[in-house]
């Protein structure tokens, strides 16, 4: 799996950090950022499907 660098602000990683551990919703912060950009690329499909911009996957 490729690895990226990214800086982050200070506030969105204590907002993630809140969600990680045995309590939380997320193991890691690298599994965190991965559903978030799974989810961000999910809305923008049906962004693009809705405006007609998606190709047919046949």
């Amino acid at each position: 799996m490729p690895k990226i660098s990214v800086e982050v602000p200070e506030e969105l990683m204590n907002d993630i950090d809140e969600h990680i551990g045995d309590d939380g919703k997320f193991v890691n912060r690298s599994d965190a950022i991965r559903a978030s950009m799974r989810k961000t690329l999910d809305i923008l499909d049906e962004i693009d499907e809705r405006h007609g911009r998606l190709e047919n996957e046949e």
